[in-house]
């Protein structure tokens, strides 16, 4: 997961530029916000994907770019359907949420309790939740002893977990490290407690209810027959062009770690997200008292805070009010979603073509939209 990085010098200036343009001419001789986010996504060529906008529930800005593949020129449209990457772990914390009121399990339950053989003590469902548990890379440890003609699992990577054994961390609870690793142990959790596959769990629990018909846990071979399926890329130097990123030994991993549960894999679509957005306003599939320590700071044992709830990075604005977000990266695709709470709006921008200015596109929509 990466952080906001600064503006580079043109979209720096192109924000300054609206923010004082606000201060000098009234209302209706400013820019629409629609005018002031097709300057941005002007400023950056060759982005691909979609971005949607809302106030109040409603888009106010939703436009798609680019193509589903390059190599074909398929145009990109606003129904395209893309991999979240790690979007997908408020899934995993929702799910999770929803088997603690269901008084299923406890935040502060042992991971042992559900996952007994882990050379790790003392880790907790709270410290998995919040990338405070410590505990090792699972990937690198699959990398270097996985047969990769094989598909691995949770239980798969769990066996090599207890085989090889890797060194924890550090203490839990004694700093935030961002943990694939815990969110695959949240995804085992989440079966044993609740006695059914995560996948059929998100479907009937999420998915179906709010009505997210394109969004889904999909196996790679169900991905290649979906027709707006959009397709990583990423861009080759010395052929000057995007190059579809499953044809990378790079991306390999995707493909033989392609059945793994909680870190990733949801694959959906911008109104599909702006669905998930308004529910979690609601009390449809979670209570907003459950749903409020989602967006609640750790408190780590040296006494500092982390400001990563349970599945969403946390920020306060410069007027005091809260925003919480979280973007994804996979090989071809970088994702993110925005959400200002006390003033309900909402950025989700979807990309296929992992675009160096991912980062600085979303900031500069931000800024804008705060402005």
């Amino acid at each position: 997961m990466k952080r906001f990085i600064k503006l580079s010098l043109p979209l720096l200036f192109l924000v300054a530029l609206w923010i004082g343009c606000n201060q000098k001419i009234s209302d209706k001789t400013t820019p629409a916000l629609p005018q002031k986010i097709d300057s941005v996504l002007s400023t950056v060529p060759e982005f691909s994907g979609v971005v949607l906008i809302a106030e109040q529930g409603k888009p106010v800005y939703y436009k798609a770019t680019g193509y589903l593949n390059f190599e074909t020129k398929t145009q990109l449209d606003t129904t395209a359907i893309f991999e979240l990457a790690s979007v997908s772990k408020q899934f995993t914390a929702i799910v999770i949420m929803m088997l603690k009121e269901d008084g299923k399990l406890s935040y502060d339950d042992l991971l042992e309790k559900y996952i007994p053989g882990l050379p790790y003590a003392g880790i907790t469902i709270r410290h998995l939740l919040t990338h405070t548990s410590g505990l090792p890379d699972y990937q690198t440890i699959m990398d270097q002893h996985w047969d990769k003609s094989k598909v691995a699992n949770n239980e798969d990577i769990l066996v090599y977990l207890k085989k090889h054994h890797p060194p924890s961390l550090f203490a839990p609870g004694e700093k935030y490290d961002y943990s694939n690793t815990g969110y695959v142990m949240l995804g085992s959790i989440a079966e044993k407690a609740s006695g059914k596959d995560f996948i059929e769990f998100c479907r009937e629990r999420i998915f179906t209810p709010l009505e997210m018909k394109n969004t889904d846990i999909l196996s790679l071979e169900k991905k290649k027959v979906i027709e707006n399926f959009a397709r990583g890329h990423i861009y080759v130097e010395d052929k000057h062009r995007y190059v579809r990123a499953d044809s990378f030994p790079s991306s390999n991993y995707t493909i033989w770690l392609g059945d793994r549960k909680g870190p990733g894999r949801i694959s959906s679509t911008a109104s599909d997200l702006l669905k998930w957005d308004r529910a979690l306003y609601s009390e449809k599939i979670i209570s907003q008292a459950t749903l409020k320590e989602a967006f609640t700071p750790y408190m780590l044992t040296n006494d500092s805070i982390s400001n990563y709830g349970f599945g969403w990075t946390l920020e306060t604005g410069n007027d005091g009010q809260q925003i919480v977000w979280h973007d994804g990266d996979n090989p071809g695709y970088k994702t993110i979603i925005i959400r200002f709470i006390e003033k309900n709006k909402t950025i989700i921008i979807l990309c296929n073509n992992a675009h160096s200015k991912f980062s600085e596109i979303s900031k500069a929509i931000k800024t804008v939209l705060l402005n």
